[in-house]
């Protein structure tokens, strides 16, 4: 049996999973799973490297255990963050998290050398605080020295390659989110890190999904106790998840529903249009040079704060139960402001903004769960319009991957609130689509379509609305 080893990190979890083909099915295995989140340091918010590698060599270690060696490893995380690295290739300071306010005001000192409108001509990147671009600003007027001192930048995903490997790639489709690199070049773009004034030593030529980053070390070979590949696959976990969809045409749109929900399509070109800009839609860059035309929403975040604000009281079934009960509550708030990013008390700034609005100011656990549901499902089919009046599309279906897909409350809320059937798994998406990558590299598949058919065969799809 020929295996394949998926990292998944996410904001709030990662695992791995070992998948192989059989009777052309994919077929998977949780081999180990772990908590993530961000730490407090130095007035920062940050991610633990050196843990998130521990787990990951736990991991990998659990393979051999169970004498189930991949062949291939590939790793996904979230985008925009990164590490700096020093010429002895180790990090400098602190991988400090996309929520972290250290960005507050960047968007405008960045726009005061590169106006919006000409940077989201030529990246087609959304404005969004945290990206990629604005966290360089930030180190750049508040720790230039540190700039000054690296040698190398990497995403969160090639730097956890680079310590299995000692290779130092830059992933493309990770990189695309950083709002530096061209969209038609699909390369960085020179002109922008030139006039922001960013080292031109910290960009290198974009690899490819598919490229082999490198064996193991000799360390960790003998760490894990097996050689094996490590590959990139979409290093950006929506970039992933989208290749684990199993649409059929092109009239779906796709949602990949976790902490954030990202809702768009696959596109051969991306759509650099000024209705697209100031509808704040992103042109991603994913396998094979497509393009991920979609909207950031924030997602099952607001959710996972308020359980977490309740000490983790209440499962997600319950707290979705407790919706169902107040179905009637009427308030709705914009989901995608800026005060659901990180907030002190979600609960809180959800009643706030109801506050300011004018609405009903839910109480009860339920209602306040209800607002979330109900202003997720109505940002979504507002998205999902400005989708058809900017393409000239006409969609017909929403296929929804990732962990949100479990949710039938919401994937209800949607099918209602869109008109649309709602289409749903599979669950793992993200780990599916890092695992195809790899799997077309391994010669288990001939082609992507042939990838996401053997996805439809091999996964359970709930639909939610319209015909049946």
């Amino acid at each position: 049996m020929r295996y394949y080893l998926a990292i998944d990190i996410g904001a709030s979890s990662g695992r791995h999973v070992l998948g192989h083909v059989e009777n052309g099915k994919i077929q998977l295995e949780e081999i180990h799973r772990f908590d993530n989140g961000l730490t407090e340091k130095d007035g920062h918010l940050c991610w633990d490297t050196e843990m998130l590698f521990q787990e990951i060599l736990t991991g990998m270690k659990k393979c051999a255990e169970a004498q189930k060696i991949p062949a291939t490893i590939g790793i996904d995380t979230w985008a925009v963050d990164f590490v700096l690295l020093d010429a002895e290739g180790n990090m400098l300071g602190d991988s400090v998290a996309y929520r972290d306010g250290r960005t507050k005001n960047m968007a405008a000192a960045v726009e005061d050398i590169i106006p919006f409108d000409e940077l989201y001509a030529v990246t087609g990147i959304q404005k969004q605080p945290f990206n990629t671009i604005y966290q360089l600003m930030a180190l750049q007027k508040q720790q230039p020295d540190l700039l000054r001192k690296a040698e190398s930048l990497l995403m969160i995903p090639d730097y956890l390659n680079y310590l299995l490997t000692g290779n130092m790639l830059q992933e493309y489709t990770n990189a695309t989110s950083t709002a530096l690199v061209n969209a038609h070049g699909k390369t960085w773009d020179k002109g922008l890190r030139q006039r922001l004034g960013y080292p031109e030593k910290l960009f290198t030529p974009l690899s490819m999904p598919g490229t082999t980053v490198g064996p193991l070390r000799s360390e960790i070979r003998q760490y894990v106790g097996f050689e094996s590949q490590v590959i990139l696959p979409a290093t950006h976990d929506t970039g992933s998840a989208y290749l684990a969809v199993p649409v059929k045409d092109e009239h779906a749109v796709t949602i990949s529903s976790g902490t954030w929900s990202l809702l768009g399509f696959e596109n051969a070109e991306p759509i650099l249009t000024k209705r697209a800009q100031t509808e704040n839609f992103t042109n991603e860059g994913g396998f094979d040079y497509r393009f991920r035309f979609l909207k950031n929403i924030m997602g099952l975040w607001m959710i996972q704060s308020v359980r977490r604000e309740l000490h983790k009281k209440y499962s997600y079934a319950q707290l979705e139960a407790f919706a169902k009960e107040y179905a009637d509550f009427p308030s709705v708030v914009d989901v995608n402001k800026d005060i659901f990013l990180a907030p002190q008390s979600m609960i809180e700034a959800i009643r706030q903004e109801c506050r300011d609005t004018g609405q009903q100011i839910p109480e009860a656990v339920g209602e306040i769960t209800q607002c979330i549901y109900k202003s997720l499902s109505s940002c979504y089919a507002d998205a999902i319009h400005g989708l058809e009046e900017i393409t000239g599309r006409n969609f017909t279906g929403i296929y929804i991957v990732g962990g949100g897909s479990k949710d039938g409350y919401l994937n209800a809320l949607t099918a209602e609130k869109t008109g649309l059937p709602v289409y749903t798994g599979p669950t793992e998406g993200t780990v599916i689509g890092n695992l195809m990558v790899q799997m077309l590299r391994g010669g288990e598949f001939s082609s992507l379509r042939e990838a996401r058919k053997s996805v439809r065969n091999s996964f359970h799809i709930i639909q939610y609305g319209g015909e049946t």
